[in-house]
């Protein structure tokens, strides 16, 4: 009993909304009539399709911002370039500030439409939350233990792979959830220079004021993001290094 006390309150708490959710939506789904461009489009085969390169997009994006966003931040806070780091950062700022839906269109000037143009744009945007948070991740570690790894003969990346990266993981985790979660969410605004996603059915949905159309995508898009969100955390969790608070 004590130890289930010390799960954390989201943990147990977002699943039930989502089942919630998810079981209305499904009630309301069963006991709806739709138009025949409803049926078309909430078919599970057409769904099911639209769902998958939502996610794919998502995810593509995502891995893209890790790869870049983790080893720029490492980099930042080694003293030989701290210099940069005030640049950086406002570069990044300039991407997260810019709305959504004006950068990707802005893109597409230069790399017409499309998948590509898709994911350059949601990496663009997503930048900034993973790159702060692994600056302030390694940033957090006591100065102390670093000198002491170094002490018993750790080399710099030795210490940097051992010792401050776990400790740092959780800070770092927290801002891969975060970037996901605002990935889903901007991942439909794709819709609009040709790459498909469940921005698809919202559009239609205003275009042809179809509400029922544009409330599915809007619950799906939301299950979808607490559903990232949640496993996002249990990952988080299960990275943490015992006896760091997350």
């Amino acid at each position: 009993m004590s130890r289930l006390r010390r799960i954390p309150t989201d943990v147990w708490f977002e699943p039930l909304i989502i089942l919630i959710v998810g079981v209305g939506y499904l009630i309301w789904y069963n006991t709806t009539t739709f138009t025949s461009t409803e049926e078309s489009s909430l078919a599970w085969s057409t769904l099911r399709a639209t769902i998958g390169d939502h996610i794919k997009l998502t995810l593509v994006a995502t891995a893209y911002v890790v790869v870049i966003a983790i080893p720029l931040g490492i980099l930042l806070t080694r003293k030989t370039v701290q210099w940069l780091r005030p640049f950086v950062i406002n570069v990044a700022n300039i991407g997260q500030a810019a709305p959504a839906l004006g950068l990707i269109v802005l893109l597409t000037f230069w790399l017409g439409t499309g998948f590509r143009t898709a994911v350059i744009g949601l990496v663009v945007y997503a930048l900034l939350p993973i790159l702060q948070n692994t600056i302030i991740g390694l940033g957090q570690v006591d100065a102390r233990i670093i000198e002491a790894s170094r002490g018993i003969g750790y080399s710099a990346v030795r210490t940097l792979v051992q010792v401050e990266l776990p400790l740092a993981v959780p800070i770092i985790l927290n801002g891969v959830r975060t970037a996901l979660v605002i990935l889903v969410g901007t991942a439909t605004l794709s819709t609009f220079i040709g790459a498909n996603s469940l921005g698809t059915l919202i559009t239609t949905g205003v275009a042809l004021f179809l509400p029922k159309l544009l409330v599915s995508g809007a619950v799906i898009v939301g299950l979808l993001a607490m559903t990232i969100d949640w496993l996002g955390r249990l990952v988080e969790l299960a990275a943490t290094p015992r006896g760091v608070n997350t």
